[in-house]
């Protein structure tokens, strides 16, 4: 989104299209404004879907300061490095290919040159800290609970002696989730841009997640065979972490042994423990909440694949979280067709994902295009959600004096219809190309 007021131009946000084919071509095309007419970028979080075109920003000659929390910061570090790295070898591969039948080689869409210098233009920010950006922006974040860092956008826009508060919800995180506080409270607006990914539905109730988090352990015990759980590296990983070691006893862990092979959610987990003054006080402060006695981080690939010789009674937490890459696949190649085997499934699993499949009850798939049976437990867990829900979202908006006008972001259209019909006040969904005067 392109914030013009008093002359300044500040973007907010400048995440990847994720979608395929159609997805890349879109990412690939020109930025549709003047990029190095930028004054400044605001960043509400690191998730890819909202920072992962910063480095095509550079690419193309942006030198606007991008100012964003400072745990977010440290975590493009990670995350945008590895979304290049990604780039390059998808690239790569391609071009492989295209040479074989006399093609002409791709480009990455950008480079880890091209990440680097994106991120050292990143300006880290505290909560609740205002901070003039630009002339007539005055840029304040707020808690917004979803992931560690992430932040509600508050802009104080003043031109020719008129002021106006926008407010911009970033995605806002489901009450009462492990480690991170709830989403902050806001009483003031005159425009509200509000997420919509859950807007349609409320989750199930934490107490009802954690008594089925519980009986697939026990069933999975009684099994003699190993879990695995493809995981969101940022976020999901460490709630899981947080979640274990909470009811370590309650849940008789000790009889596992619990893996965290991937080394972004790695090092995200050493950025969570970094920034402990962020979570939430139930979390025990500075105290480590991640640590057990029975967990081992395996960093290289040498360590990664180690844990295939284990026929039972570990716990292995990988990547992707929707089991399209990295290492998770190889665990299922090595597990799926045991079915003394568990997979508990703790995340949203799009369309055409190899997760998605095993959630819909595939009896086979297809790894580096070898068919595996299916004869594991598939376990969906539904109530670890990051995102609030319906009722969260109305509650949050319904905060705000004199129910100001809001514009309805970031949902597939049957959730943001949904949002709409609830939220009870003046509600646009918004289309690409649309301009909103607060």
């Amino acid at each position: 989104m392109l914030i013009e007021c008093a002359g300044s131009k500040v973007l907010l946000e400048c995440g990847m299209i994720q979608g395929g084919r159609e997805a890349f071509r879109r990412n690939a095309e020109p930025f549709p404004f003047d990029v190095q007419a930028l004054d400044a970028v605001v960043l509400s979080h690191a998730h890819i879907d909202h920072s992962g075109r910063l480095p095509l920003l550079a690419k193309a000659g942006c030198r606007a300061p991008v100012y964003t929390h400072r745990a977010t910061r440290d975590l493009c570090r990670i995350m945008l490095r590895d979304a290049a790295y990604l780039q390059e070898k998808d690239a790569e591969l391609e071009t492989r290919k295209r040479e074989r039948s006399g093609k002409a080689p791709v480009e990455p869409l950008y480079t880890q040159a091209d990440a680097t210098a994106a991120v050292r233009r990143i300006r880290g920010l505290d909560y609740a800290t205002p901070r003039t950006i630009a002339p007539g922006v005055k840029l304040t974040l707020h808690d917004a609970g979803h992931i560690i860092g992430s932040a509600i956008v508050d802009l104080e826009l003043s031109e020719r002696g008129n002021k106006r508060r926008v407010v911009f919800s970033g995605d806002l995180g489901h009450s009462g989730a492990p480690i991170l506080r709830d989403p902050t409270k806001l009483d003031h607006a005159d425009l509200v841009f509000l997420e919509g990914t859950y807007g349609d539905r409320e989750h199930r109730t934490w107490q009802a997640t954690w008594d089925e988090l519980a009986g697939v352990f026990d069933e999975a015990a009684e099994s003699g065979g190993n879990i695995l759980i493809p995981a969101f590296a940022v976020g999901r990983t460490q709630e899981l972490l947080h979640v274990f070691k909470e009811n370590f006893d309650a849940w008789r862990l000790a009889r596992w042994q619990f893996f965290v092979d991937s080394p972004m959610a790695i090092a995200a987990t050493e950025v969570y423990a970094r920034h402990w003054y962020l979570h939430d006080d139930r979390a025990g402060g500075a105290a480590q909440p991640f640590q057990m006695r029975n967990l081992r981080f395996t960093q290289t690939p040498q360590q990664s694949q180690a844990l295939n010789d284990i026929r039972s009674g570990a716990v292995i937490i990988a990547g992707s979280g929707m089991c399209t890459g990295g290492r998770i696949r190889h665990h299922l190649k090595h597990n799926l067709w045991r079915d003394n085997c568990h997979v508990m499934i703790v995340g949203f699993q799009a369309q055409g994902t190899l997760g998605r499949r095993l959630v819909d009850g595939a009896d086979e798939v297809k790894l580096w295009g070898e068919p595996i049976r299916v004869a594991a437990k598939v376990h969906t867990i539904g109530g670890l959600s990051a995102h609030a829900d319906q009722r969260e979202l109305v509650a949050w908006y319904r905060n705000f004096r004199g129910g100001p006008r809001v514009v309805l972001v970031h949902g597939e259209p049957g959730a943001l219809a949904g949002l709409a019909s609830a939220l009870g006040a003046p509600t646009t969904i918004a289309e690409p190309g649309q301009s909103f005067s607060p």
